[in-house]
């Protein structure tokens, strides 16, 4: 077999947390048969590929992390990016992954062949891979949203977005334009306004903001972490449940959220005094309908007196600068899009096409659905990490994560027990798990706080993005894999143990 053309039993693509996730755990299980392709040169995903200033997480550190990996030494009770990614490839070194990854390997098609019951997978770096399981940990936020602005090929100063953060680039004493007021904006903007000349914020929707509670953690707490495991285990517990009680206000009793605005109004009033600033910084919509986000330092930042909040909608952009619908023009060196990512077109169109030719994008021409957030039908053998409607409002993505893996997981392991060739998820279970899905969602905050975020696909209308319940319950949902919820395709008898399982001693032994 040439380089070129390869052969594996099981093909992770993406190396963030739900690709070293997976690794982790299918390595732990005896199945050795496998890759992480990467795109990029250095693992790490999300965490990676944004560096903005200030960028951190809006978790706290001790949950965003791995339950069977705890990390004693997070210096911040919201860990900044440079931390996880640094825990992140300690992960990989401590689980031996680093022989299994390959780097600038970027997945650009999938397609399943119905004659050899496998996925026929090209890469960038020219590689040809036959895989009989892919496994997708791309994540939802990868893809950069760029808005369609009039005018932006013409502009001749520097730009880039949030997620490229280019850090070559000197914005002290320029004037720099700011579009987009969600997540990273509100932590970099604090961080580049003491420095330019001036800064535009552009701002379509205020969000609510709620108070940081972030405090450095002190070196006795991380000696008492590192010696003392329990006392790590006991703060995990404690933020593991003042989290998940949030579910009450974003998912079963919206009204409730009445009583988070009050602190988030509190907030803004404490912060802002000037009144002109503090109403356009107001939101008309109930909180919780968007993403929440936290900072202490964020309105102190639009206070300034070389930073301007501007309202008005953008009609286009020229070689200088920003004209927005009043005819106004706010001059610009430098323009830095805050604008998120493709939450409900997370995979570009032409990357997975599944039986019959069919397009994964075609399959959710209506909406990205899933069952489980993991499986979709006539694309066998297919499973997606952080898959449609397994996003949280509430709560440390990786317990989503570590969920999906444990499913995905057991999946082979009866795959491996019964001889199973192919698992392919039944379209009706499907479509009754995801319409009681959508009819739990209509009834949450998301769906009933008067706003429109990107958790709403842009076409239908329907909330593809997050999972309407606790992260137990969603734990409960993929504790088993049913082997009556999917179409079986069965190995042919005389079939080399190789197209079933990894070639590994103890292999049998480990999962019976």
């Amino acid at each position: 077999m040439n380089a070129h053309s390869e052969s594996i039993d099981i093909a992770i693509i993406g190396s963030g947390f739900a690709g070293l996730c997976m690794a982790i755990q299918l390595k732990e299980a005896g199945l050795t048969d496998f890759f992480i392709a990467e795109q990029a040169e250095t693992l790490g995903g999300t965490w990676r590929d944004n560096h903005y200033p200030g960028c951190a997480c809006d978790v706290q550190s001790h949950v965003y992390s791995f339950s069977f990996a705890p990390n004693p030494d997070w210096t911040r009770q919201f860990a900044p990016q440079t931390e996880i990614r640094a825990y992140l490839e300690q992960c990989a070194r401590r689980f031996e992954l680093m022989p299994y990854l390959r780097f600038n390997m970027g997945l650009q098609r999938a397609v399943f062949d119905e004659q050899q019951q496998r996925w026929q997978l090209r890469f960038s770096d020219g590689r040809q891979v036959s895989a009989r399981v892919l496994i997708s940990g791309m994540g939802a936020l990868s893809r950069p949203a760029l808005p369609d602005i009039p005018g932006l090929e013409s502009f001749k100063g520097k730009r880039f977005h949030s997620q490229q953060w280019d850090h070559d680039y000197l914005l002290k004493g320029k004037r720099v334009a700011v579009i987009g007021t969600g997540a990273s904006a509100i932590q970099f903007v604090p961080q580049i306004a003491p420095q330019v000349a001036h800064l535009d914020l552009f701002q379509r929707t205020p969000p609510w903001i709620m108070p940081k509670p972030d405090r450095p953690i002190s070196r006795a707490e991380r000696w008492a972490f590192k010696h003392l495991p329990f006392t790590q285990r006991l703060v995990r517990g404690a933020f593991y449940w003042a989290l998940e009680g949030r579910v009450v206000g974003f998912a079963l009793h919206p009204r409730l959220m009445k009583m988070v605005q009050k602190i988030a109004l509190r907030h803004l009033h404490k912060q802002v005094a000037r009144p002109s600033l503090r109403k356009a910084l107001t939101p008309d919509y109930t909180i919780g309908c968007k993403r929440v986000l936290i900072s202490n330092d964020y309105y102190p930042a639009l206070s300034r007196s070389n930073v301007e909040v501007v309202t008005e909608s953008v009609l286009r952009i020229e070689a200088d600068g920003v004209i927005t619908a009043d005819g106004k023009k706010h001059h610009a060196d430098c323009l830095i899009f805050g604008t998120g990512f493709q939450a409900t077109d997370p995979l570009p169109r032409d990357c997975i096409i599944g039986r019959d030719g069919v397009d994964l994008m075609d399959a959710w021409r209506d909406g990205a659905h899933a069952y489980k957030g993991t499986t979709v039908p006539g694309y066998p053998n297919l499973f997606l990490i952080i898959g449609p409607n397994t996003g949280l409002g509430h709560n440390s993505m990786i317990l989503m994560i570590e969920a999906q893996v444990a499913y995905i997981l057991d999946a082979l392991k009866h795959m491996q027990r019964h001889r199973i060739a192919t698992v392919d998820v039944k379209p009706a279970v499907e479509h009754t798990y995801n319409q009681q899905l959508q009819a739990r969602l209509k009834r949450t905050i998301w769906n009933t706080g008067g706003c429109r975020s990107w958790y709403l696909d842009p076409r239908t209308g329907k909330n593809t993005t997050l999972w309407p319940g606790s992260t137990w319950r969603f734990k409960q949902v993929t504790r088993h894999f049913a082997l009556k919820d999917y179409v079986v395709g069965l190995a042919p008898v005389n079939a080399p143990p190789r197209a079933i399982a990894a070639p590994n001693a103890g292999v049998e032994r480990s999962l019976s």
